[in-house]
């Protein structure tokens, strides 16, 4: 099968080794990743989720600011390999830092109280989808990323370090920059455990 979306998302990989070079300027950066945000789905046409796009030294100043908060919770005999971690991150060219604004969230339960509960899980999948399409995007101009999860931990001191909105709370982090190690091929489980196709 050909087809310029699945091509696209083939290239879509998880890369650790990351460089601070970048195909495109950091401008067309930004550009890309907020257009990719843009066109995202959300259910209701909600647009709630949110993007900080931070290069060069704020990108390396969030990292600082999860390890100081992963130094207060792992042992000191094992933060060795998580500072390489973190410092593998930081390496890059940039993060994105992807939020979900509550109080869209909010709004929409207010107004459509006969789906209230959904909305919160709604509005994962919104973040979900703009994680994916700027992954892919990135991904599609040469440009390598990985997506991460260290929130709750940074959130209070990325909030006030960027002076963020107190109704926006953080879904997952994406370092991307140079692909500075080639790619491993991606392994799949058996398609009869994954599928089902009747009519």
């Amino acid at each position: 099968m050909s087809n310029p979306f699945i091509e696209a998302s083939r290239r879509r990989r998880t890369q650790y080794a990351l460089g601070d070079r970048l195909p495109l300027s950091q401008d067309e950066t930004a550009e890309l990743i907020k257009e990719a945000v843009r066109l995202s789905p959300s259910s209701f046409n909600s647009q709630s989720s949110r993007a900080v796009i931070l290069f060069g030294a704020q990108s390396r100043r969030f990292w600082e600011i999860v390890k100081d908060a992963l130094r207060a919770i792992v042992p000191a005999e094992s933060f060795a390999a998580t500072e390489q971690k973190i410092d593998g991150f930081a390496a890059g060219a940039g993060t994105v830092l992807f939020y979900e604004d509550q109080d869209v969230v909010k709004g929409l339960q207010a107004q459509f109280p006969l789906y209230a509960d959904n909305f919160p899980v709604w509005s994962e999948h919104a973040s979900a989808m703009a994680q994916f399409s700027v992954w892919t995007a990135l991904a599609n101009a040469g440009i390598g990323a990985s997506l991460q999860h260290y929130n709750p931990l940074p959130d209070a001191a990325a909030a006030a370090e960027w002076s963020l909105p107190a109704s926006w709370t953080l879904r997952a982090q994406m370092p991307f920059g140079s692909n500075e190690a080639p790619i491993g091929d991606k392994t799949f489980i058996d398609d009869a455990e994954r599928f089902r196709v009747f009519g």
